[in-house]
C-alpha cells in the first residue's frame, strides 16, 4: 500500500515538472509590471526577465534605485519613480503604462514593495505603526493592482502577489504579520474574481531570505527605537534585560535562518510571470516548505507550544 501510494506521489511529481516546463511565446510584447525594484527580490527580478527578453517596467521608490537599475540592464526595461502609497503616484505609472502597452495590455503586475519595519510585540506598538505598515504591504497592493486590471484583463495576463511565510502563520507580533495575512485575503478574493477573464492570480510565499525585511542592523534598530519610546510601566513588564535578550536572538537567529540564494525566490517569481501553467502558490525556501508552512496546518495548541518554548522569557519586575 505504502509503495502504491509513494508511486502516485513520484506520478503527480513528474506529471507536474512536465507541465510547468513551456513557457509563454512572444516575450517581447509582454510588458511585466513590477514593484519595489530598487534592492531584493524585485530588482533581480527586473534585471532576470530584462534578460530573457521582457520589456520590464520598473517601480523604484529612490532615484539612486533608477540609476543603478538602468545602468544594468538593457534599454528595453523602463524605470519609474513609484510611491505605493501615493493614489498620485499610483496613477501616474499607471497613465505612463497604459500609453506604452498600447494594445498589447499588460502581461503581469507583481507586487513586491513591501516593509518589516517596526517590529516588535504588539503592546509595543502604537495604531499608527499598524496604519504605516497596512498602507504600504497591503493598500499598495491593491491600489497597483486595481490601476492597471483592465490592461491585465485585456492581455488575458496575471497578477503576482509576494506574501510571505508570516501570512500564513504569525510567530511575531507587531504589524508584519497582520499585512501578510491581508494579503494572502485579498489574493484569495481576487483569484476568484479574475478567474472568468482568463486573469491568473499567483502568489509567492517566500521564507527567510537575506534582504533587508531580514537584516540583523534593521531589525535590532527598530527594536531599539520601539523600546525607547515604551512607558517605564511597559518596561517593567517585561523587565530590564528583555531588551538584550530580544537583541541577542534577533541577531543570532537572523543570520542563521536566512537563505543567502535570492534566486530561488527570483526563479519562483518568474515562473509566475512566464510559465505557460504557473501554480496558483509558490513556497521558496526550505524553512517554508516543511517547517513555516507544515506548522500552520498543525492545531493552534500545538503552534503554540512550539513558538512559545522558543520565546524570550518575560520577567516582570517587582511593583
Amino acid at each position: 500500500m505504502f509503495l502504491y501510494f509513494l508511486g502516485l506521489v513520484v506520478l503527480f511529481l513528474i506529471f507536474r515538472w512536465i507541465r510547468e516546463l513551456p513557457r509563454v511565446s512572444d516575450k517581447g510584447s509582454k510588458y511585466v509590471y513590477i514593484t519595489g525594484c530598487d534592492s531584493g527580490f524585485g530588482n533581480l527580478l527586473a534585471r532576470h526577465l530584462d534578460k530573457l527578453g521582457f520589456p520590464v517596467i520598473a517601480g523604484c521608490y529612490t532615484e539612486k534605485g533608477e540609476e543603478d537599475l538602468r545602468k544594468a540592464c538593457s534599454r528595453n526595461l523602463t524605470t519609474t519613480h513609484l510611491d505605493v502609497t501615493s493614489k498620485e503616484s499610483v496613477a501616474k505609472v499607471a497613465a505612463m503604462i497604459k500609453q506604452k502597452v498600447g494594445h498589447h495590455g499588460l502581461w503581469a503586475v507583481v507586487n513586491n514593495a513591501g516593509v518589516a519595519v517596526p517590529s516588535g510585540p504588539c503592546d509595543w506598538h502604537v495604531v499608527d505603526d499598524y496604519k504605516f505598515m497596512v498602507n504600504v504591504n497591503l493598500h499598495g497592493v491593491i491600489a497597483v493592482t486595481l490601476s492597471v486590471l483592465p490592461l491585465i484583463k485585456k492581455a488575458g495576463g496575471r497578477v503576482v502577489n509576494v506574501a510571505s511565510v508570516f501570512g500564513r502563520i504569525s510567530v511575531t507580533g507587531g504589524p508584519y504579520p497582520v499585512s501578510k495575512f491581508a494579503v494572502e485575503g485579498f489574493n484569495d478574493s481576487l483569484r476568484i474574481g479574475m478567474a472568468p477573464f482568463g486573469v491568473k492570480v499567483l502568489l509567492i510565499e517566500p521564507g527567510f531570505f537575506k534582504t533587508n525585511v531580514t537584516d540583523s542592523k534593521i531589525q535590532i534598530d527598530s527594536v531599539k527605537g520601539l523600546w525607547d519610546r515604551l512607558p517605564q510601566e511597559i518596561k517593567d513588564d517585561y523587565g530590564s534585560d528583555y531588551l538584550d535578550k530580544a537583541i541577542k536572538v534577533t541577531s543570532e537567529s537572523l543570520s542563521k535562518m536566512s537563505d543567502g540564494d535570492l534566486m530561488k525566490v527570483v526563479n519562483c517569481m518568474e515562473h509566475a510571470v512566464a510559465a505557460v501553467w504557473p501554480r496558483k502558490r509558490y513556497s521558496p525556501g526550505w524553512d517554508a516548505k516543511f517547517f513555516w508552512l507544515p506548522m500552520s496546518y498543525m492545531p493552534t495548541c500545538i503552534v503554540d507550544y512550539i513558538v512559545l518554548s522558543g520565546a524570550i522569557p518575560v520577567k516582570r519586575q517587582k511593583k
